[in-house]
């Protein structure tokens, strides 16, 4: 295949926490590769680093398409949605790094939620919270304007997601345990999840290097578990994250005057994705009385469909190549 009769198309990214998937589309929507990796973490590594591990993925999708990586440009746009790209500096300095490569003609580098946002819309209307391993909010109006949050973590106001909740379930596992809180099921469930004597003890061994920190995620599931036996303590916490969620979405709404008509409220990452009644029952009530016109939606496609649908539009690619493009990845889009 000639290298040249592949300008035309996007390579798209969606860098998250945890992991990182690539995918190189014609401008026709059809999927040409793709590829998954780990996490992106230009916080820890610096920009230019983080993108260097971007390497092997765009390779991977390069050869898929019968593309030789190293010989020249891939194709006409690249569409990166990263995350921690929170800040302007930061996305200025991923696009830098970006720029930097031969694999596109252009960039644009956009916050990750921009992707989920575009992934569950038909165009740039609307609001997406996701609610993953962090929490984060961003809202978009046809005209450009935009609404976002510094997204990072508790020294911009941030509360909850994934890394958020396992944290807050064994602090009050421990103080149940040591008599400094209320008695709470979480505390011998997260012993018993790890196979360790005490809550307590889970801690001590995340703080010994005995477990790997990363691992705290598993207690999400652990949570809700515990949640779905009426623990108060547990329901509290999933009714704190709920009313988080919808603060992120009115106040992006508000910023941009959507709160008076119908709008798109794109739901999405890891702990809204699996769609827990106790969470997303919750959402939807409360969404209901403070933004009554809002449309709620749970996006459980890849986040990366978002990424290559921005590039499409890049393009004025059109309908149909839009349409082709969902196709490739069957997973709806839910109404909630």
């Amino acid at each position: 295949m000639e290298q040249q009769a592949q300008l035309a198309g996007v390579l798209a990214v969606d860098a998250g926490n945890s992991k990182t998937d690539v995918a190189l589309v014609g401008a026709d929507g059809t999927v040409l590769g793709r590829a998954r990796g780990g996490g992106f973490q230009p916080q820890s590594i610096g920009a230019e680093a983080a993108i260097e591990g971007l390497a092997p993925l765009v390779a991977s999708v390069a050869e898929q398409a019968g593309l030789d990586p190293t010989t020249g440009v891939l194709t006409s746009h690249v569409s990166a949605c990263l995350a921690n790209a929170d800040l302007p500096v930061e996305e200025e300095a991923l696009l830098t790094a970006l720029s930097a490569r031969t694999w596109g003609l252009t960039n644009h580098v956009a916050n990750d939620t921009f992707g989920l946002l575009r992934a569950g819309t038909d165009g740039p209307l609307g609001v997406a919270v996701v609610c993953g391993a962090g929490i984060n909010c961003v809202g978009l109006l046809p005209d450009g304007r935009t609404a976002r949050f510094p997204a990072l973590g508790k020294l911009t106001g941030d509360w909850g997601g994934g890394g958020g909740l396992s944290q807050e379930a064994l602090w009050h596992a421990v103080r149940a345990e040591d008599g400094r809180g209320r008695p709470t099921a979480l505390a011998p469930a997260i012993a018993a999840h790890f196979g360790l004597p005490t809550a307590g003890d889970v801690a001590e061994a995340i703080h010994l290097g005995d477990l790997d920190h990363g691992r705290l995620h598993e207690l999400v599931p652990v949570l809700f578990a515990v949640a779905g036996q009426d623990d108060p303590v547990a329901l509290e916490l999933i009714d704190r994250q709920a009313d988080e969620i919808v603060r992120l979405a009115a106040v992006a709404l508000r910023r941009l005057d959507l709160l008076a008509q119908a709008a798109p409220v794109v739901l999405g990452g890891g702990v809204l994705a699996a769609r827990h009644p106790l969470l997303l029952d919750n959402v939807i009530a409360r969404l209901a009385a403070t933004a009554p016109l809002a449309e709620p939606r749970v996006v459980v496609a890849p986040p990366v469909l978002g990424a290559a649908l921005l590039g499409l539009d890049h393009l004025a690619a059109g309908a149909t190549a839009q349409q082709r493009l969902r196709g490739a990845f069957p997973t709806p889009t839910l109404a909630a």
